[in-house]
């Protein structure tokens, strides 16, 4: 999932990623993203949402993700400085943070450091269960 109240970077995103064959839903809208994700949580391994939004901001947003679903990786972006707000997000347990402008290329590298670190981790459990 793509959430920005910015409706041209959302759609970059989103057809980019969809370049690199990864499903993806987008939206505008926090409040009509959470209710999707509420319905569709267990299709999703990555949430990737803005910070700043108006109506409700991305920690707000992440918050009720978390809340939903705690396993699910969670990448925050910004064009803002985000150092001031580490401590206070701690608690969401932000797996990437994502500064504005990024490539495609970049998150695309990105979420497969994600992908490896899941495939080895299941591998690692694959393997104590053999033994």
């Amino acid at each position: 999932m793509v959430l920005d109240d910015d409706f041209d970077l959302v759609n970059l995103i989103k057809t980019g990623l969809q370049k690199k064959n990864y499903s993806v839903f987008a939206f505008t809208d926090p409040h009509l993203a959470l209710e999707h994700f509420k319905i569709n949580s267990s299709k999703y391994e990555i949430v990737i949402s803005d910070l700043r939004m108006p109506s409700m901001n991305g920690i707000e947003f992440l918050e009720n993700i978390k809340a939903i679903r705690s396993d699910i990786k969670i990448f925050l972006m910004t064009a803002f400085e985000i150092d001031d707000l580490k401590s206070s997000i701690e608690s969401l347990k932000i797996d990437e943070f994502l500064i504005k402008p990024f490539s495609i290329r970049a998150l695309d590298a990105t979420i497969n450091s994600h992908y490896r670190i899941k495939k080895l981790e299941i591998d690692k459990v694959t393997s104590r269960l053999s033994k």
